[in-house]
């Protein structure tokens, strides 16, 4: 598996223009930069955009608005990965840039995000709404100035007993979560190409449902 782009040194491309044309879609993950935070709960989002750029083949990534990020097709659909180098409280002012730049109105935009109030592996993908304490999905609703803003949450379980919740979120999954979560991610990518093909809602009605 090739490094990820969002945990390996940063990467200016040297030609390619993103050029943000009609019908572009914005799919962000979020999580922390730096080896440090390498496939921890609060990565999640990383990881999944790491999988989904795998299936890009060789796009360029390029370093550019506080981001990584990486413009291409998937599923016939044009589409640019972000990943905010910023850390996760501060995702929106990375998240606002582009979005601004690329003229992308916030219902094209897609946070996909760990949830504590989820169980392990367990997707939701909603519209809009609140952030639910999520602080880097609530610092990109804030920095867009709505609610309105689609999400695709994948569970890492709650924090359990005698644990702090910012030091569980940091925390690296053992060796059997990793398989729950690895396929978790297998499908999470499925739902996103659902997103950018048929829309939230049918995305909502295949993928929300208990597994």
């Amino acid at each position: 598996m090739q490094s990820s782009p969002a945990q390996s040194k940063l990467v200016v491309g040297k030609s390619e223009a993103l050029t943000g044309p009609k019908g572009l879609s914005i799919v962000v993950g979020l999580g922390n930069p730096g080896d440090k935070y390498r496939h921890t709960r609060h990565n999640i989002g990383f990881d999944c955009l790491d999988r989904l750029h795998e299936s890009m083949g060789r796009s360029v990534v390029q370093a550019k608005f506080e981001s990584q990020l990486v413009k291409g097709t998937i599923a016939g659909s044009d589409v640019c990965l972000v990943w905010p180098m910023t850390f996760m409280n501060c995702s929106g002012r990375a998240v606002s840039q582009v979005a601004k730049f690329y003229k992308v109105p916030a219902e094209n935009i897609l946070v996909v995000c760990d949830d504590l109030s989820l169980p392990l592996g367990k997707l939701r993908m909603r519209r809009n709404g609140s952030s639910g304490g999520q602080k880097g999905l609530d610092d990109i609703l804030k920095s867009l100035g709505t609610q309105d803003v689609p999400r695709l949450r994948i569970g890492i379980d709650a924090t359990p007993e005698h644990w702090e919740t910012a030091d569980y979120v940091l925390s690296k999954f053992s060796a059997g979560e990793r398989k729950v979560v690895n396929d978790a991610l297998s499908i999470a990518t499925e739902a996103i190409k659902c997103w950018l093909t048929d829309g939230a809602e049918t995305a909502m009605n295949r993928f929300n449902a208990t597994r």
